[in-house]
């Protein structure tokens, strides 16, 4: 529909990740509740956040499968010219309780409204694929009981490379290369996927990267030309 409407005012409209240079690029936040028996199963009025340990094993599981599920979540060349410090992109592997600096944030709503936003993903992915690997991840948290890290209540943007350090947060791949070789190594990713989307989507994207590498761009000739 968006790009239709476009189209018909004379522009065109892109769900590309990072178009321009220099500026903020494109997500696709997420915002995830579990229900059990009609009731937020996020939410606990006893804890004093209002969160429930089942959020916070949720938390833990996506955590513990973040940089695998990022080849699904950005899934493009283009999504780790998105995913670089200095744009406000959630490029730490932490989580926290209305900080946005971190790539898991809880909204401050409680009670039924409890939810975790996973900011990561980015409009290039295929929906579908994404929610399954996100959701698996969290939910296979709460089965096998994964504890998160504490919450991270600083500006990670503006954290020194020690402080991450002490505090065990750790970046999410740098590009779709990197991001395919975690994939690999995780397997509930292929649990989840089944073996022909699964080697099927690796043949595509590995292809993609080998296409990438011997593509001589505008920024390499500029660069190198005169050398």
């Amino acid at each position: 529909v968006i790009k239709t409407m476009a189209i018909f005012h004379g522009f065109h409209a892109t769900f590309m990740p990072k178009p321009f240079f220099g500026v903020n690029g494109s997500g696709m936040h997420v915002h995830m509740s579990l229900f059990k028996d009609g009731k937020n199963a996020f939410y606990d009025p006893n804890d004093p956040l209002g969160l429930s340990d089942t959020l916070r094993k949720f938390v833990g599981g996506l955590i513990k499968h973040a940089r695998a599920i990022t080849a699904i979540t950005n899934p493009t060349i283009n999504s780790y010219k998105r995913l670089v410090p200095g744009y406000e992109a959630p490029v730490n592997i932490a989580w926290s309780v209305g900080n946005r600096s971190a790539m898991i944030r809880v909204p401050k709503a409680r009670g039924e409204k409890t939810r975790i936003e996973y900011r990561a993903p980015d409009p290039s992915c295929n929906i579908y694929l994404a929610f399954a690997v996100m959701v698996s991840a969290g939910l296979h948290g709460v089965e096998e009981g994964i504890e998160p890290p504490p919450p991270v209540g600083e500006n990670i943007y503006r954290m020194p490379a020690e402080r991450k350090k002490e505090l065990k947060i750790m970046p999410l791949p740098g590009s779709l290369k990197e991001a395919i070789e975690e994939m690999k190594r995780d397997p509930l990713i292929k649990e989840v996927l089944g073996d022909h989307i699964y080697e099927k989507f690796l043949e595509t994207k590995e292809r993609e990267w080998r296409e990438f590498t011997v593509h001589v761009t505008d920024w390499e000739l500029k660069k190198y030309i005169y050398l």
